[in-house]
């Protein structure tokens, strides 16, 4: 209770949040990920992301869970692949 004899549950003061379209699944929970175009000639960090999201032939389609880090290595690689 506060000096006002009335008692608040804590948070409830707190803004709803809203759904970031970057960062929201849109219901199925993965992505689809294709890559498109070739790592060479490239930085070489950006052939390893390219391994690391499980690519290793141009046409080669692999399905991701949607989370932050595989967003962020989508981002990085953005120009060398399509997402669905």
């Amino acid at each position: 209770m506060n000096s006002d004899g009335i008692d608040r549950a804590r948070g409830a003061h707190e803004k709803p949040t809203m759904a970031n379209q970057r960062t929201d699944s849109k219901g199925s929970g993965t992505i689809s990920v294709t890559l498109v175009r070739s790592p060479i000639g490239f930085d070489r960090r950006q052939g390893e992301v390219v391994r690391g999201i499980g690519l290793r032939r141009i046409r080669q389609t692999v399905t991701l869970k949607d989370t932050p880090a595989a967003r962020g290595m989508i981002h990085k690689v953005r120009h060398l692949v399509s997402v669905e």
